[in-house]
């Protein structure tokens, strides 16, 4: 099979992959969102945003094959595949998805070994902070956006974990809709989290308004000061960032806790 040499990426995790394995010269165009590498915005093209692309640009730059993600591309996809371009899908949703998106990626573009060493790393990381769980787990309540207030998709879930906390809403960490991910102002307040985590994509954190909501001043989190921000292209890119750069965020977050108790 021989590889694409014109990829378009519609979503900035298969960007940055294809930039860490040493093949971003088979890129032809990139979502605006796409920041990871810095260099990326002054090299590569951009053709859409997430919900929305520009298929005359895309199909002007005679790709041989478009990456999308998940259901909220499939418009997109749909009118690329009736104009004769290949698309290849991908929607991951957890850490297993990821990690296999690596590898699946690698192959597409004969980076093989490449891509299961840049997988192993982030496994073997992930493996070294699991076989050393935390004396203590504070109650984490992460908002992946306020209005309505949406909590973890699975991904993050799994990330608060594997950085020492404990997710106040695990249990809805495998839906995959975002509307099924919706939280009440008392279901956060009966949580009581200890830590809360904003990453609001596209829009700046504003700690004082969450401090200030109705009832929230009794939450351990607010009370103590520790409303934290994550960039959203550190943490909700389900892609090399969220393993690397969001996983550390995290246990910086949940760390402030532990070293004030």
């Amino acid at each position: 099979m021989t590889a694409p040499t014109r990829i378009v990426c519609l979503t900035e995790e298969t960007v940055e992959t294809l930039y860490l394995l040493g093949q971003e010269h088979r890129i032809a165009g990139v979502t605006g969102y796409a920041v990871r590498p810095k260099r990326v915005r002054a090299e590569k093209p951009r053709v859409g945003a997430f919900t929305s692309a520009d298929i005359p640009k895309i199909l002007a730059l005679s790709p041989d094959l478009v990456l999308t993600f998940s259901d909220l591309q499939a418009d997109i996809a749909a009118d690329l595949i009736r104009a004769g371009v290949e698309v290849m899908a991908f929607n991951q949703r957890d850490i297993a998805g990821i990690l296999r998106m690596i590898r699946l990626l690698g192959r597409l573009v004969d980076c093989t070994d490449a891509a299961d060493a840049l997988a192993q790393g982030y496994e073997s990381r992930i493996a070294d902070l699991t076989a050393r769980p935390p004396a203590h787990r504070p109650r984490v309540y992460f908002e992946e956006w306020d209005s309505p207030m949406i909590t973890s998709i699975g991904w993050v879930s799994e990330l608060i974990d594997i950085a020492g906390g404990m997710d106040c809403f695990a249990h809805l960490r495998t839906e995959q809709a975002a509307q099924n991910r919706i939280v009440t102002s008392d279901q956060v307040i009966a949580a009581q989290p200890d830590i809360i985590v904003a990453s609001w994509c596209g829009k700046k954190v504003r700690p004082e308004k969450i401090a200030a909501r109705p009832g929230w001043a009794d939450i351990p989190a607010v009370r103590s000061g520790r409303i934290i921000e994550i960039k959203s292209p550190l943490i909700l890119q389900p892609g090399p960032a969220a393993l690397g750069d969001g996983l550390d965020a995290l246990i910086a977050a949940i760390a402030v806790k532990e070293t004030q108790a």
